[in-house]
């Protein structure tokens, strides 16, 4: 059985810099028409000539081998940021929009925002020149439990922000819960919300239950049982303010295998075999193509691709690891068989 696809896009993506962007990168070229490029680097990626040096390293590594892929960049949101910088990125259109990381909330967010009234001349000025915010939403404060990092930053802080800003544009990266979920569908045309794969077909049982799974571990972490089910349902439910973002977020092996190992899945070379496997699982493989390669593109007001992939239902192993600088880098679903093959991108 085949399945042929408009070419998707990946709405939310790590690719690191030097010898892991060129380790890693590649893998979402073969697969995806453009991505979202996060700024969360050290130092991070502050301002737009930063931005834009950045996104001449990602071009150079993703089409040495003659691909077309086309990276989105964003600006890393400080205390510091100025309006001047956000109206001049709001002018460019290789960047697509600003990411708020609440300071301490996941990997090399340390520079982030620690209050939003801390910004709030800046998203005035994204508000009005309806450039995106894109959010890591989780709380960092050390009393919140980390299964109710989310939720809590849902109702105390977005919920909020957005009754201040109503014209706001957001997204809500990885959502993790139901009430989440629930959120971004009671919020507007103006939020949406990007699913990751880990977060379709593993919750926090797969990651704990036999023994602590490093390569799960991702922040925000994997939830409930009830949350995953949410989430699936709010994916191949045909709801536009629901599309694809991997979240894909490389880390060595040695540092994802030790006492205390780095947050993150790095699905970028399985992403949508991935996918295919979730939305075959709830037998909705007619959504998948609106999820993958439509409704985001037409929330950031992108031109739908022209190109298509394939997927094939064949069954295969995913590889145990693949290079990785001078390491080695352990995929999503490692070892494991699945049922879904893209067969255009090898």
């Amino acid at each position: 059985m085949r399945l042929s696809l408009r070419k998707p896009d990946d709405w939310h993506l790590h690719v690191r810099d030097g010898a892991a962007l060129n380790a890693v990168v590649r893998h979402t070229a073969r697969q995806f028409q453009r991505a979202v490029i996060m700024p969360n680097l050290v130092p991070p990626v502050v301002t737009v000539d930063q931005a834009l040096a950045y996104r001449e390293r990602v071009l150079a590594a993703a089409n040495s081998g003659g691909a077309q892929f086309e990276p989105l960049m964003t600006l890393y949101l400080t205390e510091k940021t100025s309006v001047e910088d956000i109206r001049r990125a709001a002018g460019e259109a290789t960047i697509i929009g600003a990411k708020l990381y609440p300071a301490g909330a996941t990997t090399n967010s340390d520079a982030g925002v620690t209050s939003l009234a801390a910004i709030d001349d800046v998203l005035a000025v994204m508000e009005e020149e309806q450039f995106p915010l894109l959010v890591h939403g989780e709380v960092t404060a050390s009393h919140v439990d980390v299964f109710d990092r989310e939720s809590n930053f849902v109702s105390g802080v977005l919920d909020p922000l957005l009754r201040t800003r109503p014209m706001l544009r957001v997204v809500v990266e990885h959502v993790t819960t139901r009430d989440a979920v629930n959120f971004v569908r009671s919020a507007g045309d103006s939020v949406a919300a990007t699913i990751t794969p880990q977060h379709l077909l593993f919750d926090r049982n797969h990651l704990l239950v036999g023994g602590v799974k490093p390569h799960l571990y991702c922040l925000p972490v994997l939830k409930r049982a009830s949350d995953r089910e949410a989430l699936i349902e709010a994916a191949t439910s045909g709801e536009s303010s629901f599309f694809l973002g991997t979240d894909s977020a490389p880390h060595a092996r040695s540092t994802k295998e030790n006492a205390c190992g780095c947050a993150g899945c790095f699905s970028a070379p399985v992403a949508m075999e991935l996918y295919a496997e979730a939305f075959d699982r709830a037998g909705a493989m007619d959504k998948l193509e609106a999820f993958a390669s439509e409704y985001g593109a037409r929330f950031y007001g992108r031109p739908l691709n022209t190109q298509n992939i394939t997927l094939e239902k064949s069954p295969w192993t995913v590889p145990d690891v693949y290079p990785f600088g001078k390491e080695t880098i352990v995929p999503l679903a490692a070892g494991e068989t699945l049922a879904w093959r893209c067969v255009d991108h090898e």
